[in-house]
């Protein structure tokens, strides 16, 4: 496969490409974390059209189990048409519907498969995948029958760090820490969304944007996502640029989650602080 440098969609650093890379050519899956809203969901669909590869998604829940990933059998759908209706019963393999991981594997194609937000998962749900990961194969026991992986997909595992993931299950991915953007690749990514932004009003979003970040005691800073929505309220309501910082931060509820992280600056936008260049 070619190596990965991102999309026009999509930008991303030269460590996350090599991250990419080595784990394609080395047939890990790659485990990414790092800040919400940095983008860790979207790489993966971003590989997918770099590579023009087929996508599977599974979005993790509490609730999940690891055999969720592989297939489902509908028991309560034979039950009723072993009651009411005239289909063969003895046919197991009608109740079978494969799940994402059961899709990545069958496909003839080598897949992109994101197996999303893992940590909110109970803390054996990683382990339970261990073999299945490793050997690109299951087992459906009701039928007894191999799935086997045509092609090794390509696995991107997103966490949020919600829990540690057990070491057996980090000594068999390659892993990424998505580090926040510096201001020359986040004004970037900010084009991607915003193309024919003004440069005064991109320079002065940022200015302000990375002071807000800087405020000691914030429970959330505001994320890239965050950004990209705060620019598009300014630009909406005509903001001068020249006026932004000392403004008190207009629009702050698209920047800021938590009344406590609002009620901190709204304090420090009073005392003038957003003003002082």
């Amino acid at each position: 496969m070619k190596r990965f440098t991102g999309t026009s969609q999509y930008i991303v650093s030269e460590e996350l490409g090599r991250a990419v890379d080595v784990a394609v050519a080395l047939g890990r899956p790659l485990l990414i974390k790092g800040e919400p809203g940095t983008g860790k969901t979207l790489l993966a669909r971003d590989i997918a059209n770099f590579f023009e590869a087929p996508f599977e998604c599974w979005t993790v829940k509490s609730t999940t189990k690891a055999v969720d990933g592989l297939y489902q059998y509908d028991a309560v759908r034979r039950l009723h048409d072993s009651r009411f209706g005239d289909a063969d019963v003895r046919n197991i393999e009608q109740y079978i519907e494969l799940g994402p991981v059961g899709r990545a594997f069958t496909n003839a194609e080598r897949v992109v498969l994101l197996i999303d937000e893992i940590d909110k998962a109970d803390m054996e749900f990683p382990n339970d995948l261990l073999h299945e990961l490793d050997t690109m194969s299951f087992t459906i026991a009701e039928t007894g029958r191999e799935v086997v992986a045509a092609k090794r997909p390509v696995v991107i595992i997103t966490s949020n760090n919600e829990k540690e993931l057990p070491d057996a299950f980090l000594r068999r991915c390659v892993f990424h820490w998505i580090a926040f953007p510096g201001r020359e690749l986040m004004q970037r990514i900010v084009r991607v969304h915003h193309p024919d932004i003004e440069d005064n009003l991109l320079a002065s979003a940022l200015q302000a944007f990375y002071r807000l970040r800087s405020v000691d005691g914030l429970r959330k800073p505001p994320s890239t996502s965050e950004l990209i929505d705060w620019i598009s309220a300014l630009r909406h309501s005509g903001m001068d640029p020249a006026k932004l910082l000392g403004s008190g931060l207009p629009f702050l509820g698209t920047l800021l989650k938590k009344e406590q992280d609002i009620e901190l600056v709204g304090k420090q936008v009073r005392r003038g602080m957003f003003g002082k260049r």
